[in-house]
């Protein structure tokens, strides 16, 4: 696969942390075109368009308002169009049993939020990086999982 980007979507209803996510892609040596939105029905309604471009990777905050992130990844796993797109739930902290919960439901990644920028751009980093060489050798994502 030749790909010169990938294409990222980013959820959360913290204005702040959608600026921090915007501000780190920038700064990576992958280029990235990214979109941005504020709740989970906002997010929902744009992926279920057909014009929609399915983005490679998808950032969902946990506790996202509108539907949340487990409705939205039930609803990815449901629909074939989305089979090839990477999910990555991220909050400041959820029990283990809620992680273990997303994973069953079918999220690829799960990140705890880092508290400052500089961890977080770390992590993000990492995830982009990883997601860059699944999509350009190739490789399966079916049994990729990570925990941050």
């Amino acid at each position: 696969m030749n790909k010169e980007f990938l294409n990222v979507i980013v959820a959360d209803n913290d204005e702040n942390t959608l600026i921090f996510f915007k501000n780190i892609f920038k700064e990576l040596k992958v280029s990235i075109k990214v979109q941005c939105f504020d709740n989970g029905n906002s997010l929902m309604e744009y992926l279920n368009n057909d014009d929609a471009v399915v983005p490679e990777i998808v950032f969902i905050q946990h506790s996202i308002a509108g539907r949340n992130s487990v409705e939205c990844i039930e609803e990815f796993k449901a629909n074939p169009k989305f089979n090839n797109m990477v999910t990555a739930i991220f909050s400041d902290q959820i029990c283990e049993d809620e992680v273990e919960d997303i994973f069953v439901k079918g999220t690829n990644i799960y990140i705890r939020k880092p508290e400052d920028f500089k961890s977080l751009k770390k992590v993000l980093t990492d995830v982009i990086t990883i997601n860059w060489q699944y999509h350009t050798s190739g490789l399966n994502k079916d049994n990729f999982i990570l925990k941050l």
